[in-house]
């Protein structure tokens, strides 16, 4: 695991600095702290930063071919490279190294982009080519490793992370002020735009080619919803899952430094350790976060049950509201894109913990949203089955939908009222779908009067839209899964992952998003998924006897932090301060009476924690960002 960055001038004869490259690199230096290294040529220059995981005596990095005509700084891991390297020795390829970012050197030479096709595992990488004069930048399928660029006329800067893009000083630190509505509705930012102004995400499953000053991306791999599901048994189905899943742990837990599991008590993270304790003869070593005090569910129980059944050295820990609020500002700083995700900062502090045991951890991200685990998938696809079963009373039940926060003071039932009129997938946004924000957002009340003039919001909605317009006629459930896996996965859980961890300096592996797993789950029909009521159904019965049966019944917990007391009580006067004081409001975006308002209701019971850090994370962010400025919360 590593961190990347570069720059090409896109005028043949400009020169890039060397200086410049070496500063964008250490400015990531907590995601590669073990090497070093820079390849400076003329209008191009490439800067890398190493976490040594394979190969640890030779993997240094920029790393060429046989005749150094082509270059590349590489970051992330290829599971099937050893296999690569023999099809390339036997087509007479000369290796120098046993890593596997040269096996993606001669892929290069042998096939060109389309070698992309062929790597399986998770990657941000830039190759040139000198003969040809381009530039390629890539992510691998699902968008496990995140890859950052700014392309202007005279230009192209790219790094693993923005705070490497910073450093060159022909790019602006200026907001995109009409994306703050999208943030603020979707609690992250999904597609390719960011909050600052010029900078892109690459799309996962996309490579970007620079050629003769033009600049064409092209997307080279994506899940198929068009393909009937197969014809194929539950049970046959379960073996070849099982198989399936016990090759990719197999193959994540390749590496030449310690590998341990992020065990969170629960199906995905239990399934993963049960197959890795079986790829190795050493002890694994498992880590969780937990809390206790009746506010959320204490996951270490169920962790500590699951470390004993498979004889781990197992470490847990919990964190303060002291903690929570001293990291708020590194969070931000690390995170770069706004993303309302408390619990990523527990995450931040159990991935400290286990550096100083292993270098990689495995985790069970992915398996809701490859097995439709969230229940919010049950209950649409239930919601849809009523709505064409009775259409003519869909108005009376909306009716009384909507009157359960009233009468019931239920919100989760509530929030389906305004669906019964709505079609699908016009109103599926993200597994966090909420109604009552995508119409309108709550936030949006808050908005100034100028400002809210200028909000669009189907500008807003339009990442989303795409594909929307895209599972329009296909499976309800095959089209969340899919929406999910473009957005709510990359945007917000796997960039939460990847930034948390390799804040310290640990690689992050998550096997159920092997793109052969994807393929699989998704070419399965949708009852192998949602059976009934039962979610994630064929991965619990295909990892039943392996999975503790006090695990495989337990309610869903996702990974709990009680961050919505804490922001009532401990950090109450702290947000209050930021979020009103003169400089928040004289950004123009919000009224300060509507953010008091916010922050009343929030203390006095009425659940706006979410929408409350929402608004303490930007304006951090633009305190960091845009002015430099160190914030501190304490």
């Amino acid at each position: 695991m590593c961190g990347i960055c570069g720059k090409l001038m896109l005028d043949g004869e400009a020169r890039v600095s060397p200086e410049l490259v070496k500063r964008m690199a250490d400015n990531i230096v907590h995601r590669g702290p073990d090497d070093e290294g820079y390849y400076v040529a003329g209008p191009v220059g490439l800067g890398f930063r190493r976490l040594s995981i394979i190969d640890l005596k030779s993997g240094h990095q920029p790393l060429s071919n046989e005749d150094d005509t082509i270059w590349i700084v590489f970051n992330g891991e290829i599971y099937n490279y050893q296999e690569l390297r023999d099809l390339l020795l036997s087509e007479g390829h000369v290796f120098k190294t046993r890593t596997d970012t040269e096996v993606i050197v001669h892929l290069f030479e042998e096939f060109g982009p389309q070698c992309l096709e062929k790597l399986r595992g998770m990657f941000a990488l830039a190759i040139w080519d000198s003969n040809q004069k381009t530039l390629l930048l890539a992510r691998d399928r699902v968008g496990i490793k995140p890859l950052y660029y700014c392309l202007t006329d005279e230009s192209l800067v790219f790094g693993s992370e923005i705070k490497a893009i910073l450093v060159d000083p022909k790019v602006k630190r200026e907001i995109a002020p009409e994306l703050i509505d999208r943030f603020l509705t979707f609690l992250y930012m999904p597609g390719e735009e960011t909050l600052l102004s010029g900078i892109q995400k690459l799309a996962p499953g996309h490579y970007l080619l620079i050629k003769d000053g033009k600049a064409y991306v092209q997307q080279y791999w994506d899940l198929d919803l068009a393909k009937p599901p197969r014809n194929i048994s539950l049970k046959d189905a379960e073996a070849e899952l099982q198989n399936l899943l016990a090759k990719t742990v197999k193959l994540h837990m390749i590496a030449d430094v310690p590998v341990g599991v992020l065990l969170s008590g629960g199906v995905d993270s239990t399934a993963v350790l049960s197959l890795a304790v079986n790829s190795t003869d050493k002890r694994m070593s498992t880590f969780t976060v937990g809390f206790s005090g009746g506010q959320v569910a204490d996951e270490r129980p169920y962790a500590r049950l699951v470390a004993e059944r498979y004889g781990t050295q197992h470490y847990d820990m919990s964190i303060t509201a002291k903690d929570f609020a001293a990291f708020i500002p590194r969070y931000v700083w690390h995170m770069e894109e706004p993303v309302c995700e408390p619990p990523a900062i527990a995450m931040y502090y159990v991935s400290k913990l286990a550096r100083n045991h292993v270098t990689v951890l495995l985790s069970g991200e992915g398996g809701d949203e490859a097995f439709a685990g969230y229940g919010n998938y049950r209950n649409l696809v239930w919601l849809e089955r009523f709505k064409q079963g009775i259409p003519a009373l869909n108005r009376t039940f909306a009716r009384g939908l909507s009157l359960a926060n009233t009468v019931l003071h239920s919100p989760r039932v509530a929030k389906y009222g305004p669906l019964m009129n709505e079609p699908f997938p016009d109103y599926y946004y993200s597994c966090t779908s909420n109604p009552y924000r995508y119409s309108g957002n709550r936030l949006g009340e808050a908005y100034s009067t100028g400002f809210a003039t200028t909000i669009n919001r189907e500008h807003s909605l339009e990442p989303v839209r795409r594909l929307q317009a895209k599972v329009r006629g296909r499976n309800m459930l095959a089209s969340m899964l899919y929406i999910d896996t473009k957005t709510w996965l990359p945007d917000e859980l796997l960039i939460k992952a990847d930034k948390m961890t390799m804040a310290n300096s640990i690689e992050l592996r998550v096997p159920l998003l092997d793109h052969e797993v994807l393929e699989f789950a998704t070419s399965l029909p949708a009852s192998f998924k949602l059976n009934g009521f039962k979610t994630k159904y064929i991965l619990k019965k295909a990892m039943a006897d392996k999975i503790p049966v006090e695990i495989r019944n337990r309610k869903k917990t996702g990974f709990p932090v009680p961050y919505e007391s804490w922001l009532r009580n401990d950090l109450r006067d702290v947000i209050w301060g930021v979020l009103t004081d003169r400089k928040t409001i004289n950004r123009g975006y919000f009224k300060r009476d509507a953010i008091e308002a916010l922050l009343k209701a929030n203390s006095n019971g009425s659940n706006y924690s979410k929408e409350v850090f929402s608004l303490l994370n930007l304006e951090i962010w633009q305190r960091t960002f845009l002015e430099g400025e160190t914030v501190d919360l304490q």
